[in-house]
């Protein structure tokens, strides 16, 4: 699966998509017999609402405007941590920013594509990926716990963007 963040802004149901994820990530926390405190929805919420990698400081911020009183780091930190557990959102190394999951009750690749014009990031499962990195594991005797691919470059919607402006 593939999403664009400028993309998936203009074309799709936002609320559908956060209850959608909200609904998923209860799901999952009852599996697991986790809590989903309010702090914890919240953090999700603001992910999935942006669409867009944000850093602890930009969550922190937006959650102490949402809850209209100051919120501290070790409070976004450990929500994040939680979250990150549960696979509901994925930390981009490269960015020290943390994304929504799309597909968090699978194992999947990790694979980010992150665009370099607008900073979209769209995260893409990939078997293939998957294959060809526990190959490369398995010949070296190397067990693999878990692995992130960073690719930068430009998003569809940069590279026409690019390609309009040129014809002008």
């Amino acid at each position: 699966m593939l999403t664009n963040s400028r993309l998936v802004h203009q074309f799709h149901d936002h609320d559908r998509c956060i209850n959608a994820a909200l609904a998923s990530a209860y799901s999952l926390c009852a599996e697991k017999n986790a809590r989903m405190t309010a702090i914890r929805e919240s953090v999700l919420r603001l992910l999935w609402q942006s669409h867009q990698p944000l850093g602890a400081y930009q969550l922190q911020d937006q959650l102490s405007r949402l809850l209209n009183k100051p919120v501290a780091p070790a409070t976004i930190y450990r929500a994040v941590d939680f979250l990150l557990g549960l696979g509901l959102i994925h930390r981009i190394a490269s960015l020290n920013a943390f994304i929504s999951c799309p597909f968090p009750n699978s194992e999947h690749s990790n694979l980010f594509m992150i665009c370099t014009d607008c900073g979209s990031v769209a995260e893409v499962a990939h078997n293939t990926v998957n294959g060809l990195l526990q190959t490369i594991c398995d010949k070296a005797n190397f067990t693999l716990q878990s692995q992130s691919l960073e690719l930068f470059g430009q998003c569809p919607q940069c590279s026409s963007d690019g390609e309009d402006s040129s014809h002008g």
